[in-house]
């Protein structure tokens, strides 16, 4: 992808030539909703559709850098809107509107950057309709909900020119980066495998009780491109994660983030075989993803990744809830989820350790996940205004978000499958290619590009 070519269109009037292609967009959405041209010292105006947890955190960190300000929050729940705006008062003076309708704000051409971080099924569909608008888009993990939605990305952005970065902060933590640069600079040898874990203590969600829509939720549209189901009462606002209507499972929920750096520290892009084994053992309830699940993603003779999950058992591998090792002629590489990495030798003995060195001057921010989280943010408005490169740009972002989307695949399908190392695509499956490969969606929500 041509990172140039996509970085123009803040610096100049963009006009939509091309009708938005998915369903259900409100009247009065025309061309005329393009972006205002924005000055090298000008903040960035954004929107925020999903505020109720990430969303809210998200938009917080938007509105405490100097380079941006946040000017609208959506959401479907009309608690969450409220809640956010008031946390937002803490961070700038900026007056902020409120919308139920997420389309009405990109109708606005005062939106520079739209932040999806509604639920997964939301996030290719909301990144298309963004990138139609004219807007930036920083675009929370997983990209997509099944891989074809993350090919959709791709065309949208060669089509549209615009930054559409995906939220696997770690590319920006910079001792990540210096860890993935020892894995590159050959110390610990010749890299073959890279493991891949996370662990929680995950309670069950039960059997759900069909109840009433409550009265601040405008469940349809939450729903928006899935196909209907009933609402439920212990569907919302997390546990949606565990259905495959709405959600991804753990894989892609806590998965997509190592097995990227995975995949970014091996230098590999689709792999040659993927099987996984697993399901839901822990519990007997409504939740349909698996539990407990290993992948295995063979790239071609001679490297290879594997993820374990583990929802409902905390017992923490390699002295940490989660992380990657990567395995090398040499030594090993450690990285958990902070910005730090662990270097062994051949032997297994730590010969080198690099921890994070403090707060970042983001001194609004107490929490120093959001402070490193602001480095990429900082790195998209480099992007935009500059036309530097993404950290995670969406062609790298969809192959990241693709491998444990295979994975889920290999599972559901019950067989390992044969990859294309060109494009992806699963070779020995057809029926797996068809029904796993995309999805089906609610009558005129069809995404398009």
């Amino acid at each position: 992808m041509d990172n140039n070519s996509r970085r123009d269109f803040l610096k100049k009037t963009l006009i939509a030539s091309t009708a938005v292609g998915l369903g259900g967009i409100l009247p009065g959405f025309s061309a005329k909703s393009y972006n205002r041209i924005v000055g090298a010292n000008e903040k960035m105006r954004v929107s925020v559709m999903g505020v109720n947890s990430r969303g809210a955190a998200l938009a917080q960190n938007f509105a405490s850098q100097a380079q941006s300000e946040v000017i609208h929050v959506c959401d479907v729940d009309s608690r969450a809107i409220d809640k956010c705006k008031e946390g937002l008062a803490k961070f700038q003076k900026t007056t902020v509107t409120g919308f139920k309708d997420f389309r009405k704000s990109l109708e606005s051409k005062d939106v520079d950057i739209f932040v999806v971080a509604a639920p997964d099924h939301w996030h290719a569909p909301a990144a298309i309709l963004a990138s139609q608008a004219g807007k930036s888009v920083y675009l929370e993990k997983p990209c997509s909900h099944n891989p074809r939605e993350g090919e959709l990305l791709i065309a949208a952005a060669n089509k549209y020119g615009n930054v559409i970065q995906m939220g696997n902060q770690r590319r920006s933590w910079p001792n990540v980066v210096k860890g993935i640069e020892e894995v590159h600079n050959g110390t610990i040898g010749k890299v073959f495998y890279a493991k891949t874990w996370y662990t929680n203590n995950r309670p069950s969600i039960g059997i759900g009780k069909k109840t009433a829509v409550p009265s601040w939720l405008d469940f349809d549209l939450w729903q928006g491109p899935a196909p209907r189901a009933a609402f439920q009462d212990n569907l919302l606002h997390y546990n949606w994660h565990w259905f495959w209507n709405w959600g991804t499972g753990e894989a892609l929920n806590n998965g997509t983030h190592m097995v990227d750096l995975a995949r970014w520290g091996l230098q590999v892009d689709y792999p040659t075989r993927v099987s996984s084994n697993g399901g839901r053992y822990a519990y007997q309830d409504d939740w349909q993803t698996p539990d407990t699940q290993v992948i295995s993603l063979e790239f071609g003779p001679d490297k290879m990744i594997t993820w374990e999950g583990r929802s409902c058992n905390a017992m923490t591998t390699e002295g940490s809830n989660v992380g990657v090792m990567f395995y090398g002629s040499k030594g090993s590489l450690q990285i958990d989820g902070a910005n730090s990495y662990k270097l062994f030798d051949i032997q297994g003995k730590l010969v080198k350790e690099v921890k994070d060195s403090g707060p970042i001057n983001t001194a609004s921010l107490s929490s120093p996940s959001q402070q490193l989280d602001a480095l990429h943010m900082q790195n998209m408005f480099a992007a935009i205004k500059n036309n530097g490169n993404l950290n995670s740009d969406i062609l790298s972002g969809h192959k990241s978000t693709l491998l444990v989307q295979l994975g889920n695949i290999a599972l559901r399908a019950g067989k390992q499958l044969e990859i294309n190392s060109q494009n992806g695509h699963i070779l020995n499956d057809s029926d797996a290619m068809k029904n796993l490969w995309s999805r089906e969606y609610a009558k005129g929500w069809e995404p398009k590009v």
